[in-house]
């Protein structure tokens, strides 16, 4: 080869449409969800055919729902970064509705979901799910369960009622016995933490990274990006008037921010 033909080879190579494509940026949707029902019982509650809506939307333009797990592996350095279009769908809670309402239609969509469990309710309270009904979900292999804490304290308001040491107590207990119960029933690794109430600071990630954490979630109305952390990643709590062009802005990633009220 000529050495004029090397200099127009590397030329080309050189220029920007013959050069390969730059990955396209990180920029990923959690959708937090908490109740279901035929109406609208609670600030938290999206009706049935609003979250059906959703997945409809999804489909229709081209969306794809990946496992939380696929994100973070990405910023664990573990896989591959998620592809454009991409969105997570997670619960809090362990509602009752999720296994009479979610479960059917994440079967239909065929869409991965994560829930975060505070276990000291499931199997105790009225509102949330069995230990069963929780292992029938993970027989379907669509959902996985990480943790919400034991009893989903408010971390703000106990700081300020308990001495250090006793507080020190309560996030230990807390995180090591959701991680630990939710292990025993279900098998699976729980290494992911969802902030009850959104609530963290410098002090409780520290903890939860020492109790074994990997990644923790809050709830902001932004995109998951590069530029953050997997110990404190965003998520959007939707409610029941985030359908038609609010969800589509959510998933735009241009929604106006909003107060949370629990």
């Amino acid at each position: 080869m000529s050495f004029r033909l090397i200099a127009v080879c590397l030329l080309l190579l050189s220029c920007p449409l013959f050069a390969a494509a730059a990955p396209a940026p990180v920029n990923v949707p959690i959708l937090l969800y908490h109740r279901f029902g035929p109406t609208v019982a609670d600030g938290m509650t999206v009706t049935t055919p609003v979250f059906e809506e959703h997945l409809k939307y999804l489909r229709a333009n081209g969306y794809k729902v990946i496992p939380l797990r696929q994100l973070t592996d990405w910023y664990q350095k573990k896989g591959p970064a998620p592809a454009p279009k991409s969105v997570v769908i997670v619960e809090d809670d362990a509602h009752k509705s999720v296994y009479s309402d979610m479960y059917p239609l994440a079967k239909k969509y065929n869409v991965p979901v994560t829930i975060f469990i505070y276990p000291s309710a499931v199997s105790n309270a009225k509102y949330a799910m069995t230990w069963e009904q929780l292992r029938e979900l993970k027989k379907s292999g669509l959902f996985d369960f990480q943790s919400h804490t034991y009893w989903h304290p408010n971390f703000k308001q106990e700081r300020k009622k308990l001495k250090p040491a006793e507080f020190d107590k309560l996030v230990t207990s807390q995180l090591l016995k959701a991680k630990g119960k939710i292990e025993k029933e279900l098998g699976g690794t729980v290494d992911l933490l969802a902030w009850p109430f959104g609530i963290y600071d410098d002090d409780l990630l520290r903890r939860a990274a020492a109790a074994g954490y990997t990644g923790t979630f809050t709830i902001e109305r932004r995109h998951a990006t590069a530029a953050d952390s997997v110990m404190k990643l965003s998520r959007y709590l939707l409610i029941n008037a985030d359908q038609g062009k609010a969800f589509a802005q959510i998933l735009a990633g241009t929604a106006p921010q909003r107060n949370v009220v629990y």
